[in-house]
Formats: structure tokens, sequence, C-alpha cells
């Protein structure tokens, strides 16, 4: 029986990717475990691995390099020897992808190798299922549930997660609207166009007024476009902002350059990601998610960092920061820096994170609101570190201030929890000899 070989998804909120290349040719033999072909996510490509064997076959009209194509789309085939790939005249290969998906007809997650098999003994297509696991994996478990399952009422409407809040917020009843997605499904096209009509709104993509120059967005700023509209609307933002005494941060960053000369001198970003995983273990619900109703609580404390490139912004991460010296933490970020203006980041290297920290204190930004990196549930916004007055005792002196935003889901902790770590993450940054120089 032919072996589909279909798109996989990279990242949690990918819907489509760019298609690179082959790196097999058309009739060569695949071995499972080897690299067929190359995906280009949402900010990084990869390489992706083959779970089963046979002779490559790809259709006429497969997509090229740089073709957009959807998450679960057709590319081409494993065939046994003397095998024939089937003939269909509504090959998926043979058509681009809408411009956006918008989740119909796209495969829930990366599939194990074990699902992929089992699914295609039972017959079960994997772009109809719907699964809680984080980021609605598909097991074994939920292929044998949807061979029993009695099949849906052909009276019910089917919509996308996206339209039923897209419909929430513009007050549309999508009972009312004609959907256009397969068997009559409800996209988040279908709402906008339905409000339009109805209400004879200007939306987002009216022109404007005044005259200018119209770009198309590329690839990875229409990422984040998606991405930062996302942690605004599907999460419960809250933002706390607060200033810190870093007098003693200064110092003990410079005692730092005094004893590593020739090494890699850890920056202050590397010396409050270890503070904040070092805190984050007393505020568990900040290193959190909102997940099938309820909290999601991290095991690890993996810090993503904002990175700003020539190309946009990306947030590799670092795992396990709290069990990493200074030295080890330094050097990482150098790396995944690096790599990051290169555009040489993998998908795996974006993966994985339980809360960001984002600074934008070399721009001379005292304090200011984050936005939350889903699916986690909080992000720490870094300012500058500015020569201030500061209080001591009932003296004025010459010291430094560091401002820190806080950006939350309220949805997963309240204020005063959050405020509580915002202040003992402070008292740590007003002492840092206390709580580093025993861990270095």
């Amino acid at each position: 029986m032919p072996i589909e070989i279909i798109v996989p998804r990279l990242g949690w909120s990918m819907d489509e990717g760019t298609f690179g290349e082959w790196l097999k040719r058309d009739g060569d033999q695949v071995t499972a475990g080897d690299m067929i072909f190359v995906l280009e996510g949402e900010k990084a490509s990869q390489e992706i691995e083959s779970f089963d064997a046979g002779i490559l076959h790809v259709p006429s009209g497969a997509p090229q390099p740089g073709d957009t194509v959807a998450v679960g789309q057709l590319l081409g085939y494993l065939l046994a020897g003397g095998e024939s790939a089937p003939s269909r005249s509504d090959t998926p290969v043979a058509s681009k992808p809408s411009s956006k998906s918008e989740g119909q007809g796209a495969l829930p997650s990366i599939a194990g190798p074990a699902a992929r098999r089992r699914a295609r003994e039972l017959g079960v297509d994997l772009n109809s299922l719907q699964t809680a696991d984080p980021p609605g994996r598909v097991r074994t478990g939920h292929l044998h549930v949807a061979t029993t399952a009695s099949p849906r009422s052909s009276s019910r409407i089917a919509v996308t997660p996206r339209a039923r809040r897209k419909a929430g917020e513009l007050g549309v009843d999508a009972k009312e609207v004609n959907g256009s997605g397969r068997n009559g499904r409800i996209r988040e096209r279908d709402v906008i166009a339905f409000a339009r009509q109805a209400r004879h709104e200007v939306l987002s993509d009216a022109p404007p007024a005044a005259s200018g120059t119209q770009q198309p967005a590329s690839k990875i700023r229409h990422t984040i476009a998606q991405r930062m509209l996302a942690g605004i609307h599907q999460t419960a933002p809250v933002t706390l902002t607060t200033k810190v005494d870093a007098t003693r941060l200064t110092a003990f960053r410079e005692r730092l350059k005094v004893e590593q000369v020739g090494g890699t001198i850890p920056s202050y970003n590397d010396i409050l990601s270890k503070l904040v995983a070092m805190a984050l273990p007393e505020c568990p619900a900040l290193n959190a998610c909102w997940r099938n109703n309820g909290v999601f609580t991290f095991d690890e404390v993996n810090i993503a960092i904002a990175v700003d490139t020539e190309h946009g912004l990306v947030a590799p991460v670092i795992n396990n920061v709290a069990s990493l010296s200074l030295d080890e933490i330094a050097l990482h970020s150098r790396m995944l820096t690096e790599r990051a203006q290169s555009r040489t980041l993998s998908q795996s290297h974006l993966q994985g994170g339980t809360f960001t920290i984002t600074n934008l204190g070399m721009f001379d930004i005292d304090c200011f609101t984050p936005i939350v990196n889903l699916p986690q549930a909080a992000i720490l916004g870094i300012g500058r570190i500015a020569r201030e007055p500061v209080v001591v005792g009932d003296q004025v002196v010459p010291g430094y201030r560091l401002g820190l935003s806080l950006t939350f889901d309220h949805r997963v902790i309240d204020g005063g929890p959050a405020a509580r770590w915002l202040q003992l993450l402070s008292e740590m940054i007003q002492h840092p000899d206390q709580y580093l120089v025993a861990t270095n």
C-alpha cells in the first residue's frame, strides 16, 4: 500500500509553510530515518525525517522550491518494489493552498510513526482528528476512539476555532454564515465577510486615505503578526511595571568582567535569565500555560530570549536555565543570537519555551508592554539601566535603576501572586551576590 508523504506541523501555531527542496530524487530508495525534504516553518527551516521505507515517487504537479504548502498537504509517496502510485485526479499536491489555511484540513500536529502506521491500518484520516494533547498531538489511542465513535450529524455546523472566536468578537451568529471550507465548514474569513456585508464595517484592509506604497508581508512578518495578535486576543493580558535599584547588579557585572578576562562575559540578559529561572519555582503559575480549560504547569524552566534581527523577531530557547552556570548561559545565548542573525536556527531552537524575556534597554526604553508569547503564560520586559538618584536610608545618592515589565495571562494567575513574584525578582536583582556567587 502506498505510504503518503505529507507536510508536518513544525510549530503549535503553524498552518502552512514553504517547501524547500527534496533531499532524495524521484525513484530513490528511502530508509526509515532518512531526511527526505526541507520545510521552512514559521521562523526556521528543518529537514524532515521519513518514518517509513520505500521508493520515493514525486507526482507531477508536486510543490516546487519556494511554493507555499499547507500542513497535512500531500507531497508524494513511498512505494514498495513494483508498486504503482495512486492515480487521483484530485491529488492535492497539484494545487496550492489558499492564502491562509485557517485550520481546515490541517493535521492537528505531528503524529508519531506508530500513530501514522495505525491510522493507515484503520483507515483513519489524521486530518479529521481533534485532540486535547498539547499541541493537539495524535496518539494511537485517539485512532481507536475515531474508529468506534458514531458519525457526526450531518445537520451540525462545523466551525473552526478561529471562526468561533471571530464570531464572538464581531457578534455574529455562526448559524447564519455560509461556510466555504470542506463540507461547508465555516472559516474565519467567512465570518468576516458576513460581518462586512451585514454591518458595512470598514475593516483593516480598507485602503488608507493618504498615498503610499503597499508591500506584501514576508513569511516571518506574517507569522509575527499572527503570534502577536494571538497573544492579545487569546489571553487576558495584564502588565505590571516597576523600577529596581540596580546598583549592586552593575557592580556584580563589572566584577565578572575583571574575573573573566579573555572568556565569555555574561551579559545583563544572561544574569537576569538566571535570576528569573531561580525565582520561577516560587510562583509556578508564571511557568505555565492555559490548556484544556485548566492550568498546565511545566516541569522545566526553559527561557525563550527575544532576538531582534533584520529579518524579524525570533525567540530561541535555552533549556533548563536554573541548572546552568552563568558561563553556560552566556555561551548558549551567544550561539543562539549568532544563529538568529545568520538565519541558521533550526525549529528545535524555537520550541519548548516556558517563559520569555525581551530586552529593549539598549534603545533607552524604561518600561513597555510586552505581549505574551503563546502558549506561555508570562513574559518579562527588561528596560534600560539608567543612572538616577537612589534613596539609601535617609540620603539621596547616585545609583542605577532598572525598569521591569511583567505581562501575564490573567486566566492562569491573578495580579497579587504575579506582583509578589515581581517583588521577589526585584529583591534578587538588588542583591545578586547572595543568589549567584554560589551557583556560578
